[in-house]
């Protein structure tokens, strides 16, 4: 049974539907005992790019003071945290960090929808055969791990690398590595299984099971009724069984440093 999770977004992020309260209700409903919000980053980029599906810097106060208020109102029922869905982009991290320190923050989550620096990447969703691409990810993400910020890696599998897959295993080996190194757990992700997307991929996960790197499951909620959804949940702790994975039940969350 799902009892907590870390992974949740709301229309702060602009593709998602439902207010945090939506999601807090589900989730208190589900059983949860811990929600974590982790809508996606606001980032100052310094050349004044706008990716579209994130919060503007302006609207960051906002969005943790509705989560702080949620987090009052439903004291006693459900512990509630303030996070971030954020990627590692080098060049704005600081930039980044800077800001949302300004706040209360109690965890971030990466999640690499671009290698580089976003406005001068790839989307890692996008089929590539490519294995500087591959191993450009691999980079980011573990210089990220090695960060120190990050709680652990959501959706990891999310490149979809159409190449040799001799060079796939040995990248995600890679991957696992610094898993192991910076004990930084792999999420195994609900929203990409519902979806039928190209994430979780078998191929990664069977990898994974070799290697010892901690796993954990996350909703990547996007409506409110997928917000800790145990149906969900179950399928994706079957699924993972099926490689000889048992996630961890919570997750620690680690404040970032900086």
């Amino acid at each position: 049974m799902m009892k907590v999770n870390y992974h949740t977004h709301s229309y702060h992020c602009r593709h998602a539907a439902g207010k945090p309260e939506d999601y807090v209700v589900t989730a208190i409903r589900n059983g949860l005992e811990e929600l974590g919000f982790s809508d996606h980053v606001p980032y100052p980029f310094s050349n004044g790019h706008r990716s579209g599906f994130r919060m503007d810097t302006e609207e960051t106060e906002t969005y943790v003071n509705e989560i702080l208020e949620m987090r009052e109102k439903y004291k006693g029922q459900i512990k509630i945290f303030v996070g971030y869905e954020a990627e590692y982009y080098p060049k704005e991290f600081e930039a980044m960090m800077k800001n949302v320190s300004r706040f209360p923050l109690d965890y971030l989550i990466c999640g690499q929808h671009f290698t580089r620096n976003e406005y001068d990447g790839r989307y890692s969703g996008s089929p590539t055969d490519d294995p500087a691409v591959l191993k450009e990810y691999v980079d980011q993400l573990s210089e990220a791990m090695a960060s120190g910020a990050y709680t652990y890696i959501c959706h990891p599998d999310l490149l979809n690398f159409t190449g040799d897959e001799g060079l796939y295993r040995e990248e995600v080996l890679r991957l696992c590595e610094s898993s192991v190194k910076y004990d930084i757990p792999l999420e195994y992700n609900c929203l990409g299984m519902e979806g039928r997307r190209s994430y979780p991929a078998d191929r990664f996960w069977q990898a994974v099971a070799t290697t010892g790197a901690k796993t954990v499951i996350g909703s990547d909620a996007h409506q409110p009724d997928r917000a800790g959804n145990q149906d969900s949940y179950a399928q994706a702790a079957a699924n993972l069984a099926g490689f000889g994975i048992v996630a961890l039940e919570r997750p620690v969350l680690k404040k970032p440093v900086f």
